[in-house]
């Protein structure tokens, strides 16, 4: 399903970002996590998938920090020899605020991860998969498909990434790069589960919410790694520029 190598994970110590890294050990693939803050959790996730058979490796990085994610990526790729797939799924805990309330600082830092972020780790992996072909999988929002009230700081930054994805995949095709997204809905993990915890999303937020889902059930981060894994695999290898939504049918 993998050539040899690794997949390299941004975001990998998040609810959603730490399943789909574990996944794709199963699958069969190398693991680079990048970890920002959550050190603890970075280890024991390489624990994890070192016990799955596979190898795993550690590479802290702060995205918004000049010239961290082209090191961390060349420490990634001097480690394994490859680097196959990129898994974008870096992004803060953002909080829940209509646009015209959002303030300048809060944009600023919603972009400066999400956006810059993605261009600076596309552009550098674009660079070292020229030479033979890669993947590069974004984790974006269901939200690009309906709009949900009061989550602009998520949504916004992703929908510029999906544009950022068919520029690479309409231009990388010719070196067998393809880049694809898949667009997530309410996962039971990560940022859902803690803004359910400081009760913003309460009792009458899921009432709504419910009411634009087609499967009335939450998302489970297994679900957003097997079409992440999908997408990035050779079983995908005539697939680029596209979206596949794992959203419960959110918004038909």
């Amino acid at each position: 399903m993998f050539p040899d190598g690794a997949t390299l994970v941004f975001g990998a110590t998040g609810g959603i970002g730490r399943v789909v890294a574990a996944e794709f050990a199963k699958a069969g693939s190398n693991i680079a996590i990048m970890w920002r803050s959550k050190k603890d959790v970075a280890e024991e996730l390489k624990r994890e998938i070192e016990k799955s058979g596979r190898k795993a490796s550690l590479h802290q990085c702060d995205v918004t920090k000049d010239g961290d994610i082209e090191r961390a990526i060349d420490e990634a790729i001097d480690h394994h020899g490859r680097v196959h797939t990129m898994v974008w799924g870096a992004g803060p805990l953002v909080e829940q605020v209509l646009m015209a309330d959002t303030t300048r600082e809060q944009w600023r830092t919603a972009i400066d991860v999400e956006v810059h972020g993605f261009f600076e780790a596309s552009q550098t992996m674009i660079r070292h998969m020229r030479d033979a072909g890669g993947s590069i999988v974004h984790l974006g929002s269901a939200g690009d498909l309906s709009w949900p009230e009061k989550d602009v700081l998520s949504v916004a930054p992703k929908a510029a990434n999906e544009s950022l994805i068919k520029a690479i995949a309409r231009e990388e095709g010719k070196n067998n790069i393809r880049a694809n997204s898949v667009l997530v809905g309410v996962i039971e993990a990560g940022m859902f589960l803690e803004l359910s915890k400081q009760g913003v999303f309460d009792e009458a937020w899921t009432t709504e919410v419910h009411k634009n889902l087609a499967l009335k059930r939450w998302g489970q981060p297994e679900e957003v790694a097997a079409a992440a894994i999908f997408l990035a695999s050779d079983k995908a290898g005539y697939v680029t520029g596209q979206q596949i939504a794992v959203a419960g049918g959110y918004g038909l």
